[in-house]
């Protein structure tokens, strides 16, 4: 039955025409409610059915399996949020030193589900590698990036070693392709840090603990990045810090050592790591969005909250002053990180990092300190498209 009303700036004899789709095409034996349809083109009344959605409960999309997990660009879940504010603050512990006789292994993968998640945090390499990273961050408190510390041989060739892998870009300039993220030269790049880091580990390993060059050259090689989807993320920046708590295992780094860990060794290796993502145009691995603390790093901001806990001048809401960022980028990782954010990414600040900006308003770096500790836990080690990559030998043992 025709409608009562006439549509009166759309009748089929004019410009355009409203197609009839037959309702029973379909063979849903549904009945659906639907709204009264309108003329795409003019959105007057008409009487012709509406075009079904692209994807509607009759031809729903079809399944597969991402070869990762896809970007997510959601705002912060209230609950797992309020989970973060009451979980307990991770605090430094030693590390547990090695004795013969030695069994270095190939690590391998393990974690798949939040089951061995949770098993992995229970264990002791679990509590153990987060108190590590929590002692690196205590290490820095109060310190500039300038200030003189205790600088070992080992400290100083493992910073060399990093010089390398930076002439390395260099030397490998990247391929002209249209493609806005990932340059294929990164492959050749990372081809060639896999063919020697053997020889690199063996610069600064003692003779006893040569064989162990097995067990942390993996750790080693995927700190960098993914060289088939050439992609950089936390997970990769957390092999990182795992190569250096495998070197504390062994007793290569000690702790007093650990300043120029983060101040020497964790400084060369950001600028590495941002000179690899402005030059192969890195894709961010599992970036969440700008819900994301950063796209690509959240350990130079734990280091960095805790070198500036106690300072004078400076406060949270400092990062908004210009003036400040550009002065003290090269003294404080945080200012820095906050420095590459508004270099590379374009428009308010508030817009593009959200959660930095939230972060910005906490009243002192000690609670913006010890909170980014326990987001470091929940977001980071807490997640398995994150931990699934992460690797199990002898020195970090699946317990």
């Amino acid at each position: 039955m025709e409608p009562q009303h006439q549509p009166t700036s759309c009748k089929t004899e004019d410009h355009h025409h409203h197609y009839l789709q037959n309702p029973s095409s379909s063979g849903s034996p549904r009945t659906t409610t639907l709204p009264t349809p309108t003329c795409c083109k003019c959105g007057a009344p008409t009487p012709m059915a509406a075009p079904p959605p692209s994807f509607s409960d009759i031809s729903p999309p079809p399944n597969y399996r991402p070869i990762r997990t896809p970007a997510i660009n959601l705002p912060p879940n209230p609950n797992s949020q309020q989970a973060i504010i009451l979980a307990p603050v991770p605090q430094p512990l030693s590390v547990p030193q090695i004795s013969p006789p030695y069994h270095f292994q190939a690590p391998s993968k393990i974690i798949q589900a939040p089951d061995d998640l949770r098993r992995f945090h229970d264990s002791f390499s679990g509590k153990h590698f987060l108190g590590f990273v929590a002692a690196l961050s205590d290490s820095i408190r109060a310190k500039k990036i300038s200030d003189p510390c205790h600088e070992s041989t080992t400290i100083a060739t493992i910073v060399s070693i990093l010089q390398t892998l930076i002439q390395w870009v260099d030397e490998i300039p990247p391929t002209k392709q249209a493609a806005r993220y990932g340059n294929v030269s990164f492959r050749s790049w990372h081809e060639r840090l896999s063919q020697t880091s053997d020889s690199l580990m063996l610069q600064f390993l003692p003779e006893h603990l040569h064989a162990s060059t097995i067990e942390i050259v993996p750790y080693f090689t995927d700190s960098f990045g993914n060289p088939s989807r050439i992609d950089y993320g936390t997970g990769h920046e957390t092999n990182f810090a795992a190569w250096l708590y495998c070197l504390a295992r062994m007793g290569v780094i000690k702790e007093e050592d650990y300043p120029a860990v983060v101040a020497r060794v964790f400084v060369k290796y950001l600028d590495l790591m941002r000179k690899l993502q402005l030059v192969y145009c890195l894709e961010p691995a599992g970036s969440h969005g700008v819900w994301g603390l950063d796209d690509y790093h959240f350990l130079p901001f734990i280091f960095g909250s805790s070198q500036l806990i106690g300072h004078k001048y400076m406060k949270p809401k400092s990062i908004h002053n210009d003036d400040i960022v550009e002065n003290f980028s090269k003294e404080y990782l945080y200012i820095s990180g906050i420095e590459f954010i508004k270099k590379v990414k374009k428009g308010p600040f508030s817009e593009h990092s959200p959660l930095l900006d939230d972060i910005s308003g906490v009243p002192n770096w000690n609670k913006v300190n010890s909170g980014l500790l326990k987001m470091y836990k929940a977001e980071v080690l807490e997640k398995v498209p994150i931990m699934q990559h992460f690797l199990f030998g002898w020195l970090i043992k699946w317990e």
